[in-house]
């Protein structure tokens, strides 16, 4: 199939089939052996590209979708119709998260493959599908407390608590370690791991300098900054330190030419524009939240400063791991002070002794 060729620039990047370009129902070549794949989700995202790569006399997956009947149908429809009843050698995920992870083990157990991740993504999917149907822990109950959530909310947490594993088949008890700068051989071509942090604990883009492409997942996306939280298990984390080492050396590794497949919305070419963008988004943010902090805040009275809007109890978990990750940051860096008030929320404030300056 064709899709039509519109070099359309948006904000610096340009998009080989369209800023809103879809691979429509059937797999479409990217470049030679690389074909994308879209599937539909629920949620605001709705969908998400995976990668199927011709791999000698079978095929590597990257990606898998959520588990859902109407993904496994399609997947069944590729291993019949387009897949040509060649077997699939290796399921590769780039993380953990379960539109990445959720069909792995039933596509690792129906063609006996290997599943390749990161020893980091492989064991904390592993870890939190092990948390399903328990009840949510006391210190992921304080976390939220202490962030702000009403009774209400709380309560809401604590009936979704566990949903991970209802959005993905058990994973293998064994996989293939993934690790930075290692190379794998597919199709022929060497692809090199690169490694980044923040949006997981070590997310696995996959970088081929022949075919000048990389498949990146959630970690370089086109028109949305991927998300940075902190979660209970890490209450103290600094995921956006790490995320924006992580962007930085990305930026000083991968050449502006690149094809950036994304995990989400369209292919596009200007990586290094587009780091940067990410980059400095975050770096207003905290300039922002600095300022606004000058007077005590609780963490809810931080959402319209990184987010420009109210939010939702739809949305409140997302947006509170996210505001988290953007006070740590300052709180590591000695920027702001944070202490419990009486009803036991923590409040932020600048340290006027200290002076904020920018990340690097």
């Amino acid at each position: 199939m064709t899709l039509e060729v519109v070099n359309e620039a948006y904000r610096g990047l340009t998009y080989p089939w369209g800023r809103l370009g879809e691979p429509g129902d059937e797999p479409f070549e990217v470049a030679p052996g690389v074909w994308w794949l879209r599937f539909s989700m629920p949620g605001p995202l709705n969908h998400i590209n995976l990668w199927l790569l011709e791999d000698g006399d079978g095929w590597t997956i990257v990606d898998t979708c959520l588990n859902l009947d109407s993904a496994k149908e399609q997947w069944e429809r590729l291993f019949t119709g387009f897949m040509a009843s060649r077997p699939v050698k290796r399921v590769i995920c780039t993380h953990m998260h379960p539109d990445h992870i959720g069909l792995a083990g039933w596509l690792c157990e129906r063609f006996n493959c290997d599943l390749y991740m990161t020893q980091a993504e492989f064991l904390t999917g592993s870890l939190i599908m092990g948390y399903t149907g328990e009840q949510a822990p006391p210190p992921a109950i304080d976390f939220y407390h202490r962030a702000g959530f009403s009774a209400e909310q709380l309560d809401n947490y604590r009936q979704r608590f566990g949903s991970f594993g209802q959005f993905a088949t058990p994973l293998p008890h064994n996989f293939q370690r993934l690790s930075d700068r290692q190379t794998l051989s597919i199709g022929g071509r060497y692809w090199q791991v690169v490694v980044g942090q923040g949006h997981s604990p070590e997310h696995a883009c996959l970088y081929c300098p022949a075919l000048q492409l990389v498949i990146a997942g959630d970690q370089i996306l086109p028109r949305i900054t991927p998300n940075v939280s902190v979660f209970p298990t890490e209450p103290d984390g600094n995921p956006l330190e790490s995320w924006l080492a992580s962007s930085t050396r990305l930026l000083d590794m991968l050449p502006e030419d690149l094809l950036v497949l994304p995990a989400h919305q369209s292919p596009f070419t200007g990586v290094r524009v587009r780091l940067n963008q990410i980059i400095d988004s975050h770096r207003l943010a905290l300039a922002k939240l600095y300022d606004l902090l000058m007077a005590p805040k609780v963490l809810p009275e931080c959402f319209e400063c990184l987010f420009g809007r109210a939010i939702g109890d739809n949305e409140i978990q997302m947006a509170t791991g996210e505001t988290v990750a953007h006070l740590n940051y300052l709180w590591h860096r000695g920027n702001i002070q944070r202490r419990l008030n009486d009803e036991g929320r923590y409040t932020y404030q600048s340290d006027p002794e200290a002076r904020y300056i920018d990340a690097e």
